[in-house]
């Protein structure tokens, strides 16, 4: 709210310097802001009186604008990666995509690590156990497990995100 937006009684109010000018009726502060030639900016609507504060409003919006820009270009999204596996993986292959995982995990990325089954290989979930075993044990310097190893449907999964 700016200016004759404001209809509270009392506001404290900030001066442009950013000293403490006091509390007044919000009609005696537009008046103070008018003559400076800046607006009546309301800061914080729920303290008690509100807080407004006198300044170049569109500097202000500029302001704010780029703080939340700055704010935004500084976090993060984490993404989930996928590495499928099969239960008749050979070694070297294993190794290639555990180096692949690495590199996901030092990026700041979780990983989902799937292994399918399909026809007989249903039979033995034991020798897919064993594989995403094996795989967190090549990345457990660098990972820890989210969710560990569980059957959905034909395929196993298991969740890894990397160790602060």
């Amino acid at each position: 709210m700016i200016n004759e937006q404001i209809r509270d009684k009392e506001v404290r109010v900030i001066g442009p310097d950013g000293e403490q000018i006091g509390v007044m009726s919000s009609k005696e502060a537009y008046f103070k802001a008018k003559d400076a030639g800046l607006d009546l900016v309301k800061i914080s609507p729920n303290a008690k009186p509100p807080v407004c504060k006198i300044v170049d409003y569109g500097k202000y919006r500029y302001e704010q604008a780029r703080r939340a820009k700055e704010a935004k270009k500084k976090q993060r999204t984490v993404e989930t990666k996928e590495i499928r596996l099969s239960p008749n993986i050979d070694t070297n292959d294993l190794n290639t995509k555990v180096n692949q995982a690495r590199k996901f995990l030092e990026k700041g990325n979780k990983i989902k690590v799937s292994l399918r089954f399909r026809g007989r290989e249903m039979a033995h979930k034991d020798v897919g156990r064993e594989i995403l075993d094996s795989f967190f044990e090549q990345l457990k310097d660098v990972s820890s497990v989210d969710k560990p190893a569980k059957m959905e449907g034909r395929s196993m999964v298991m969740f890894l995100s990397a160790t602060k």
